[in-house]
């Protein structure tokens, strides 16, 4: 579920072509960690990926929305959907690190 929700809003969220393509790169590919780390459920290393990569798209996405955010003169009801998504999925981030981070310990991580 926490795959499918970001994969979701991190379309929406680069639908417009506002934000760069390094935004939607950095999330499509942490969350083909996630799908590596669904796959093998016996691994401790694909979910201590995902997880640093969940983390590490935190901080890539504030600077990216903070840097691309338009004006308030550009702002179409498309580009302030596009952001909203993006923003949305960026605060659900530290709530998926948190669930990832106990599927971790399920998995034996200290």
């Amino acid at each position: 579920a926490i795959i499918l929700v970001h994969w979701l809003l991190t379309v929406w969220g680069s639908m417009n072509y506002m934000l760069p393509l390094s935004y939607a790169w950095g999330n499509f590919s942490v969350l083909a960690v996630g799908i590596w780390a669904i796959v093998q459920r016996d691994s401790l290393d694909a979910i201590t990926m995902f997880l640093t990569g969940l983390l590490f798209t935190v901080l890539t996405d504030i600077i990216h929305i903070s840097i691309f955010y338009p004006s308030h003169d550009f702002l179409s009801d498309a580009k302030r959907f596009s952001i909203g998504m993006a923003i949305f999925s960026l605060l659900l981030k530290p709530v998926s690190c948190y669930l990832v981070y106990r599927m971790y310990q399920e998995r034996g991580g200290e």
